[in-house]
């Protein structure tokens, strides 16, 4: 004969075992993405970006932009 006082605790159980599984299966997933998105930047600005952006902060002087412009598009 079987005593069906603890029967009712193998279905709370298999549920928590489910629930345990979907969650950590979840945070894997979740922190596998989080991780691969932390390795992607936006492409590398090129070199006559970098060249703009430095005569616009007033860095160079018009001369050295037409200059470097020309060296950087030969």
């Amino acid at each position: 004969m079987t005593d069906c006082g603890w029967m009712p605790m193998m279905g709370v159980g298999l549920l928590f075992m489910v629930l345990f599984w979907v969650l950590l299966i979840s945070g894997v997933v979740y922190l596998v993405r989080w991780l691969m998105g932390q390795g992607i930047t936006g492409r590398p600005d090129s070199s006559l970006e970098i060249l703009k952006k430095r005569y616009a902060r007033g860095e160079i002087s018009k001369q050295e932009f037409d200059e470097m412009r020309r060296d950087v598009q030969a």
